[in-house]
């Protein structure tokens, strides 16, 4: 590898350096800062930042990031008659929710209703604690990427350059991969939140304390172009969000076992520099063959590359295992959800079939956890295990009581294979009656 060296742009530019003769790494890094930031401004892209910050992913930057999408995209400011609509529908959910889940209600929210700049208020401390196990899976593939340079170079550095010490490199770097997961995170939140119809419509826990609310400009947004009433589409999403918080509220380890899918996929991460550099050449090569819309001429081109994943470290078989985890996890809840909507409707909502059909065919081209994983490492929460998960559970409430169904989130969950054969799931969680013969 090429030894990590600082070279000045001007050969005339006096060697920066402390009193004693030795160099000032912190004068040359402020200056390799620098330099970065100009290029992403010629680049007409706004620059990281570099400042020292204790947060793996700088909150602010999130926040400023996904208000800039949303201010884009307009925000209704919530009226009075917009809390009146959102508290009866959830109030009338709730009463319903009460036969179908064993679940008692959740905490009820001072403040219901949302606007889309307030979802990106109320869910901003959930999603980083959600994606923060990214950041320092890179931060821990970048201080190894530079350990492990440093060991393999062995060698003094090329005329006209000062090795700058792996430490400051990487601190450097750590920030600058933090600063950059803030933005495309706040990218990501801010896109979301002008389609997301409630707190737990992208199936993470995102509260704490946990507590349903809407966004009613979605739910309209939502409504457009169905011929169903939009008194019905409302309850409809009143019962999903009620459902997701029910399920939060008295599942709080779901909370660490969807974190814990995050970091197993986060502890694997590695740069592979060869693979990086095949994945460029891979991309140039398709521009240059008019093969990709990729142009190294135009900035906005950059990102796409990057979301291509000309940076994404190849996964090894044991990230691959985490993120089946996080899907079926993510796929379970979304299909609990449909079944407990599902019974707690019966024949109250006459379009409840239309609207779940509706809602299956949106997510499968669409969905909001969809969009955020995708773009985060790529993750892809597939239609067919959506539906099998909701299969699943159809069977368990058929052949066990509420109580028996809804006890299984306290357990050992179903894996990807088990949503295939929940009779066969259900007897190997049975505890005989017998228990000598153990």
């Amino acid at each position: 590898m090429v030894p990590l060296g600082f070279t000045s742009d001007s050969s005339d530019e006096p060697e920066k350096n402390n009193g004693d003769g030795s160099p000032d790494f912190a004068a040359m890094m402020a200056q390799m800062q620098q330099q970065i930031q100009e290029q992403f401004s010629k680049l007409g892209m706004s620059g990281p930042n570099f400042a020292a910050s204790s947060e793996a992913i700088p909150k602010n930057i999130v926040r400023d990031t996904a208000k800039k999408f949303v201010t884009a995209k307009g925000s209704a400011p919530m009226g009075a008659n917009d809390v009146s609509k959102v508290v009866d529908a959830l109030l009338i959910a709730e009463l319903w929710l009460n036969e179908a889940t064993f679940f008692p209600q959740s905490s009820v929210a001072a403040n219901s209703t949302l606007s889309r700049s307030d979802w990106v208020d109320a869910t901003l401390a959930g999603w980083r604690t959600n994606v923060e196990p990214l950041a320092h899976g890179l931060s821990s593939a970048i201080s190894k990427l530079l350990a492990d340079s440093s060991l393999e170079d062995g060698q003094s550095s090329p005329e006209g350059a000062v090795a700058i010490p792996a430490g400051m490199i990487s601190t450097l770097l750590s920030s600058f991969i933090g600063s950059l997961m803030a933005t495309q995170l706040g990218q990501s939140i801010g896109g979301l939140a002008g389609t997301v119809t409630g707190i737990h419509d992208v199936a993470l826990p995102l509260v704490d304390p946990v507590y349903p609310a809407l966004v009613p400009e979605n739910i309209d947004e939502w409504a457009r172009d169905l011929d169903i009433p939009i008194n019905e589409i409302r309850i409809f999403h009143a019962l999903r969000e009620s459902a997701g918080a029910r399920l939060f509220a008295h599942n709080p380890w779901l909370v660490t076992y969807i974190r814990t899918a995050i970091s197993d996929y986060a502890r694997g991460i590695h740069i592979d520099i060869d693979a990086i550099q095949r994945q460029a050449q891979e991309i140039f090569d398709a521009s240059a063959n008019s093969q990709s819309d990729f142009n190294p001429t135009n900035p906005q081109s950059f990102p796409m590359a990057l979301n291509q994943g000309i940076f994404t470290p190849e996964e090894t078989p044991a990230q691959r295992d985490a993120l089946v985890k996080l899907e079926t996890v993510l796929a379970l809840v979304d299909g609990w959800s449909e079944c407990v909507v599902a019974l707690a409707t019966g024949d109250r909502l006459p379009n409840i079939l239309a609207l779940q059909e509706t809602l299956r065919r949106r997510r499968a081209t669409s969905a909001p956890t969809q969009q955020l994983f995708a773009n985060l490492f790529g993750l892809q929460v597939s239609p067919r295990l959506a539906r099998e998960a909701s299969a699943f559970w159809s069977r368990v409430t058929a052949v066990r009581d509420l109580q028996s169904r809804d006890q299984i989130w306290s357990g050992i969950l179903p894996t990807a294979s088990d949503l295939l054969t929940p009779d066969a799931y259900l007897q190997s969680i049975e505890i005989p009656d017998d228990l000598s013969s153990l």
